[in-house]
């Protein structure tokens, strides 16, 4: 953990995802002015561009930059590549490639978002390496890079002193764990709770964060069902009482539920039991076993088994890596 100011150099482009760049920027920014106080910024944030001036993002939004050329001469400790571009095809700005190769020896972490992992990739950073960018530019990105090993599940992915996100809003997770490396676990917790983050997710896992796939489609057909089972998790909820609360026969019920949302009754049950958990986890102190009941699981052991099943790691483990409350449980 360092105890000095950090200098992170975001770069910026014309077309360039505006949420690429505000995220990680607000992430950092609420992290040096919430625990600076009256001691030096934790970090001392810089956007560039090729040039300078005024960029403008794919949002319309025009975003303020110095010229890459005033830092040549600046200490960097982080540089990151935001993503974003007009159209299908990422054309990396060769200003910035050519910026990149230059300091890519000299900065402590070298980090993209979404597809920004394009430039570092132009750039020969990500070669031999694993990597992570937006799920919808996997495949493109490999075709063009074939030496670089692109993990899709993977939220955000460090390989050494180079660290990949997928999209978007994945950018604010990376951030959060550059923060948490650079400042501790403590800082980057209460940067996320001021955030509103639901959670933090940590690198080299699988999304930790459970999103309820049963959310509305095409007119929310079972939106009032949902809100139902999400207020009585307690209870037995079996097909036949789900159809029942949906007013169908069990058997219509069942196929319609799989044609519209494509999961099973059971699998939205499950998933809305491991949300539960999950927030109760990092938002309370409670121990296991009421934790466990008030998402419906019979026992802690079964709660354990699906904790082991969907992210590799007990209820206990998670809390003490996404919540405030260093629970006793295992």
């Amino acid at each position: 953990m360092t105890t000095r100011t950090l200098r992170v150099v975001l770069l910026a482009y014309d077309d360039m995802n505006l949420l690429d760049l505000c995220g990680p920027l607000q992430a950092l920014s609420t992290a040096s002015k919430r625990h600076s106080g009256n001691a030096e910024p934790l970090y001392d944030i810089i956007v560039a561009s090729a040039d300078g001036g005024l960029i403008t993002t794919s949002a319309g939004l025009p975003v303020m930059t110095v010229s890459i050329a005033t830092l040549d001469d600046m200490p960097i400790d982080t540089l990151i590549a935001p993503g974003g571009c007009k159209g299908d095809e990422f054309h990396s700005p060769a200003a910035l490639v050519n910026w990149i190769v230059r300091q890519a020896p000299l900065v402590r972490r070298l980090c993209s978002v979404c597809t920004g992992a394009f430039l570092l990739a132009a750039a020969g950073q990500l070669q031999g390496k694993r990597a992570a960018t937006h799920w919808e530019w996997v495949d493109r990105l490999q075709a063009q890079n074939p030496g670089i090993h692109i993990d899709a599940d993977k939220i955000f992915v460090k390989d050494g002193s180079v660290w990949t996100s997928a999209g978007v809003s994945a950018g604010i997770d990376l951030t959060l764990a550059l923060i948490e490396e650079d400042w501790g676990h403590q800082v980057a917790i209460e940067t996320a709770r001021q955030l509103v983050m639901f959670i933090k997710r940590t690198g080299g896992q699988s999304q930790f964060s459970v999103p309820l796939a049963a959310q509305s489609h095409e007119g929310g057909r079972f939106d009032a069902l949902h809100a139902w089972v999400a207020a009585h998790l307690r209870e037995t909820l079996t097909v036949e009482r789900l159809a029942e609360q949906a007013g169908m026969s069990a058997r219509t019920f069942a196929r319609s539920y799989v044609s519209q949302l494509g999961r099973t009754p059971a699998r939205m049950v499950e998933a809305m039991r491991l949300e539960a958990a999950c927030r109760a986890l990092e938002k309370t102190a409670l121990p296991l076993k009421a934790v466990a009941a008030n998402a419906g699981y019979t026992d802690e052991q079964n709660l354990r088994r699906a904790f082991q099943r969907q992210f590799g790691v007990s209820p206990g483990q998670y809390r003490s890596r996404f919540s405030g409350h260093a629970g006793a449980d295992s």
